[in-house]
């Protein structure tokens, strides 16, 4: 019998490439359809290898989710943009490939990077997602998330409303 691990880690810079993978295939199973195609495509091309090869050395915090070899999600993690939140620390982006989704993984990941941010000294937490995206405000809600806070994000020609929501101490 196999053994599979499966590993919250920190990223590399010899992982960019799977990373980019995984974005774009996770973005287009999210975004696909909500955000108008010309700008989730222009927004893919930006982030490229070369893009995740710098941001897996800082200053935010990038996790891989890594299963058996096999980059199944990632997220991002750091100090809270919006200080009119009053949270410390924010997850900038999580995300899970769509044959791992449903399986607790994305909450796993959820717990650890807000241990993570917690271990930091960061007090509270704060995460934005798109009003539509009615998977990410699902999992926000059920991961014990009040929405407090609304904005809007500019997608080329559209702008769609987003959520901020908290997660106090």
């Amino acid at each position: 019998m196999k053994t599979l691990s499966i590993d919250l880690r920190r990223a590399e810079a010899s992982d960019a490439r799977a990373v980019a993978e995984t974005h774009r295939r996770s973005w287009l199973h999210a975004y696909s359809g909500l955000i108008p195609h010309k700008a989730l495509i222009q927004m893919l091309e930006r982030r490229r290898e070369d893009w995740w090869r710098r941001a897996a050395q800082g200053p935010s915090t990038l996790l891989l989710l890594d299963i058996g070899g096999t980059i199944a999600g990632y997220t991002t993690i750091g100090v809270n943009r919006a200080p009119a939140l009053k949270q410390e620390g924010e997850i900038y982006e999580l995300y899970v490939l769509p044959e791992f989704q449903g399986t607790g993984l994305g909450s796993y990941m959820f717990r650890e990077a807000r241990a993570i941010l917690k271990g930091l000294g960061m007090r509270g937490l704060a995460a934005w997602c798109l009003e539509d995206s009615e998977h990410a405000v699902t999992f926000f809600r059920a991961s014990g998330g009040l929405d407090v806070a609304e904005g809007m994000e500019d997608f080329g020609d559209a702008a769609l409303k987003k959520l901020g929501f908290i997660w106090p101490n």
